[in-house]
């Protein structure tokens, strides 16, 4: 519970930090011009019912899926494209709303209610959603989960929860601290870190102790001179370079990772 109620807390104090004119959500462009079948489905969660997007590849084959856990802002359209640029690489991507059922305002909004998620409802939400995502007709049958800041911190504590996962990519969210969950994480985890991002960046050195001495299979990678959040922040019009450079290195990467899942 520890380390949960640390991935909330401080990717809260990292997202409400940001000047709000620094939150732009952009991505329907690119979903309302894909070639890529998405749609909105309704998964059964306990005695609730949750939204999920979901992208297909364009494949005659059966392909794996991936999980994506999003950001503190919700399911964003950037969220929805990123599905879509997945399933362009040649994945089943699906997105749960963990925020389904729920109506805000505003970013700020959306920002307090996945503060006050519990840490059950969260892992009772995503493992309805891989359940689900592993039953879909096209699906191998091969799960990975993938997530932002705090998703990205879910992402790790959830390798440490569910045994059906063959891999975990963690952009920017803390790693794991106790060595409880590192013995527990049931797959490759690779981390995706902002060069200036140390108070996550803080997080990787005992993850990496505690992984080794679990004889786990963790691979951090620092990009430098990028900040928190460039996966979204390197596809704004306005990016920086070091931004801009750390998501096309990130993706670069992530694609040559997606295509080694069996």
């Amino acid at each position: 519970m520890k380390r949960v109620l640390l991935v909330a807390f401080g990717c809260a104090f990292i997202a409400t930090s940001l000047p709000a004119q620094e939150f732009k959500d952009f991505g329907r462009e690119r979903l309302n011009s894909s070639p890529r079948h998405g749609e909105w489905v309704d998964i059964k969660s306990g005695d609730r019912t949750i939204k999920a997007f979901v992208v297909y590849p364009a494949s005659k084959d059966k392909t794996p899926a991936v999980l994506v856990i999003h950001e503190i802002f919700g399911l964003t359209d950037w969220v929805r494209s990123l599905c879509d640029e997945l399933a362009e690489s040649g994945v089943i991507a699906i997105a749960p709303d963990l925020l389904s059922g729920q109506k805000f305002e505003d970013i700020d909004g959306a920002r307090k209610a996945i503060s006050a998620l519990s840490k059950e409802q969260v892992q009772a939400d995503l493992d309805a959603t891989s359940d689900f995502a592993l039953k879909i007709p096209a699906c191998n049958g091969t799960l990975a989960v993938c997530g932002f800041c705090w998703g990205g911190g879910w992402t790790f504590q959830y390798a440490s929860v569910n045994p059906k996962l063959k891999a975990a990519y963690s952009f920017y969210g803390v790693a794991v601290d106790n060595a409880d969950d590192a013995k527990k994480v049931a797959c490759p985890v690779y981390g995706f870190y902002a060069g200036n991002d140390e108070r996550v960046n803080a997080t990787i050195w005992k993850a990496e102790e505690l992984m080794k001495a679990a004889g786990k299979k963790y691979e951090p990678v620092l990009y430098r001179g990028a900040g928190h959040g460039f996966m979204r922040q390197g596809e704004s019009p306005n990016a920086n370079e070091p931004d801009k450079k750390a998501r096309d290195d990130a993706w670069a990467r992530w694609k040559t990772l997606l295509k080694q899942l069996p």
